[in-house]
């Protein structure tokens, strides 16, 4: 493996970009912090809790007072929060999920939570990109720095459960919101962006629509009220929405409710039918069927006008006679549009891949934070194209630049 490094200079050409070469020890030590990371099987069905007594602990050690933030509602999941530095000082925040995806169907080549080092550099496992590889760089860019000298304040927010609906971010805020505290304007969110700084992304709400009909014995159809046949019919009215919220047109919700979103509204709202449950037996007329689907509004935009919508939409499909249909509304993951220009986006900027400044096909944990006084940016190391997929990867080099920018930020922010 190559162990050079370049660094990112701002305002110098790739004539004037100085090389590093770190130490063994660095690399070693984000190698293993990764290794131990990823063995952790934080796939969002399972607990959360030994991933986070291993961050807690280690960061406790680097002199970070620790908060577990326990969801009373989903035994075993937890946020962990580390704090050091003055108090209210608008220091740093610096965040990231502990769980991943599953893994299962998929063509691994190896033990997904055992990380492979190939020849070319390449870290393959689950979780290495999104995100653990940014874990592991915020274990050795901190202990790299003297933080007893802190003029600003650094919080760490490590979440749970940010794959399916961003859960533990929207607990803590709910959480640091009854308790009337506020986390640091500056907030770094190390998704993996190949080093791109984005600070937008659409949201996501999802939606489970129940259909209720009458059984029967299936060599007497009329005895009974096909649920699958009037979700059907619930499908195709709301693929017919999708293909009309998709060429902009949404009467009730196309208005970005926040000016700043510009021409956001006019990208479209994606809709997606999800999966379809219902029926038990083929001689059996089935009486229930579940319909689940999500919705992405642009940044800038609220739900509630497109849930009405669809609503709306769902009221006027024909059932079957005797049958009968309700919506729930299972989860609003918000939509993010921070405003250009931010201190944090300065700094972030002399470590960038490119000058452009994007938006994140994706919903983070950012959303959320927004209602505890931040104003998050995505940037990270590894890409999310290899995400979610079998071996994952992150590179080396990678980590080891994310390492010296979360010094070198948390220096030129806090220090």
């Amino acid at each position: 493996m190559d162990r050079r490094v370049g660094r990112r200079l701002h305002g110098l050409g790739p004539a004037h970009v100085a090389r590093l070469v770190p130490t063994d020890a660095l690399i070693d030590a984000l190698i293993a912090d990764l290794r131990t990371l990823v063995a952790f099987p934080t796939v969002s069905s399972r607990p959360v809790t030994a991933i986070a007594a291993f961050l807690a602990e280690r960061f406790e050690a680097l002199g970070f007072a620790i908060e577990c933030f326990d969801d009373p509602t989903m035994p075993g999941k937890t946020n962990v929060v580390c704090t050091i530095g003055p108090a209210d000082s608008d220091g740093l925040v610096l965040s990231g999920h502990m769980d991943v995806v599953p893994t299962e169907g998929q063509p691994w080549t190896g033990d997904p939570f055992v990380v492979r080092q190939q020849h070319d550099g390449r870290l393959l496992g689950r979780g290495t990109a999104d995100m653990k590889g940014f874990l592991a760089a915020c274990l050795s860019g901190l202990a790299s720095l003297d933080l007893r000298r802190l003029k600003r304040q650094v919080i760490l927010v490590w979440t749970h459960d940010e794959e399916v609906g961003c859960h533990g971010s929207a607990h803590l805020a709910r959480t640091l919101q009854a308790l009337d505290r506020r986390l640091p304007s500056a907030c770094w969110i190390g998704e993996p962006t190949d080093f791109q700084i984005l600070r937008k992304h659409a949201g996501h709400v999802g939606v489970e629509v129940r259909l209720f009909g009458r059984a029967a014995h299936s060599a007497y159809p009329e005895l009974g009220a096909n649920a699958v046949v009037g979700a059907s019919r619930v499908v195709a009215a709301l693929d017919a929405l999708g293909r009309r919220w998709a060429t902009h047109d949404s009467g009730a919700g196309g208005e970005p409710t926040d000016q700043r979103a510009g021409s956001f509204a006019a990208q479209g709202v994606p809709l997606n039918v999800g999966n379809i449950h219902g029926g038990t037996a083929i001689n059996i007329v089935p009486d229930r069927c579940t319909v689940q689907l999500g919705f992405r509004p642009q940044p800038g935009m609220g739900h509630a006008a497109l849930f009405a919508e669809l609503q709306a939409c769902l009221d006027e499909v024909r059932l079957p006679d005797g049958s009968r249909l309700e919506s729930e509304l299972l989860r609003v993951t918000p939509s993010l549009l921070t405003r250009a220009g931010t201190d944090l986006q300065g700094l972030l900027a002399r470590h960038a891949s490119t000058p452009d400044v994007g938006t994140a096909g994706y919903a983070t944990d950012g959303g959320n934070l927004v209602a505890v006084g931040c104003e998050p940016l995505i940037f990270g190391p590894g890409s999310i194209k290899v995400a979610h997929q079998a071996d994952e990867y992150v590179a080396a080099q990678a980590l080891v630049e994310a390492a010296q920018q979360v010094a070198a930020v948390v220096t030129a922010r806090c220090l």
